[in-house]
């Protein structure tokens, strides 16, 4: 027996019978974006240019998890994007998810959002300290983490590829937040907050930059913050570098 559940935003009722051959249409070639664990493509629906998600069937433990327990990946990723619109934090537009259930259990899913054009990500100045604008860069990124954390919001995997930047006609930066199922709303402790940065891999200079903004605009002391920042990313490295080792990586 199969069945399936889904939610379209009010804007995008229109999409209903392209949304239900959602497996049909995601088959055929089109543009693909990231192919991993999950797989991302464009395909253009109306002269729109939609990115569809499609997660990868959970193992049989999480089937039934994801059918009885919790929500799945595909409508937490809808979820968090209109509660991050709410909040004035920008991430692509949510359109809506659809899951494909069998006697029950949860196959397969998918999340629609609009495209977002974007410059880069932040991982190109994190490699390149000659990328223009590097510092101020990384100064806005600062005070775009602090207002996120200040909102109650918390990326679980805030990672370079994560993070979307467009340069605005002013001349600042706008960050968009991207592969946002892993999400926790509500009050932040310190050790979270600190810890959150970690996982971008980024020097102690870059850190630096990122901290005393994010110091600055919450009124706390630049240099605790760097060196809370720094312990945490140091931290986090040594873990993975030990985990590489293991795997008889270098």
């Amino acid at each position: 027996m199969t069945s399936t559940k889904y939610i379209l935003h009010e804007r995008y009722k229109h999409l209903e019978p392209f949304l239900l051959r959602i497996k049909e249409h995601f088959s055929k070639p089109s543009e693909l974006i990231h192919d991993a664990r999950n797989q991302l493509k464009v395909i253009h629906v109306d002269e729109l240019e939609i990115v569809v998600k499609s997660f990868r069937i959970p193992n049989p433990l999480n089937q039934v998890v994801y059918a009885y327990l919790r929500d799945s990946k595909a409508k937490k990723s809808y979820d968090h994007a209109l509660k991050l619109q709410g909040l004035g934090i920008t991430t692509p537009e949510p359109i809506g998810y659809i899951e494909f259930h069998e006697n029950g259990l949860l196959k397969e899913s998918f999340f629609l959002a609009l495209r977002t054009h974007y410059d880069f990500t932040i991982r190109e100045p994190l490699l390149d300290p000659a990328w223009p604008d590097h510092d101020q860069i990384f100064q806005q990124f600062g005070e775009f983490t602090q207002e996120v954390h200040q909102k109650g919001i918390l990326h679980r995997d805030y990672s370079p590829g994560n993070i979307l930047i467009t340069k605005l006609s002013n001349g600042r930066y706008r960050f968009d937040l991207v592969d946002i199922n892993r999400m926790r709303f509500g009050a932040l402790s310190d050790e979270e907050k600190m810890r959150n940065l970690s996982k971008l891999w980024a020097d102690e200079k870059d850190l630096t930059l990122i901290a005393n903004a994010y110091a600055d605009k919450a009124g706390l002391d630049p240099e605790k913050t760097a060196e809370s920042m720094v312990f945490y990313d140091r931290q986090n490295k040594k873990i993975k570098t030990f985990k590489r080792r293991l795997k008889g990586k270098k």
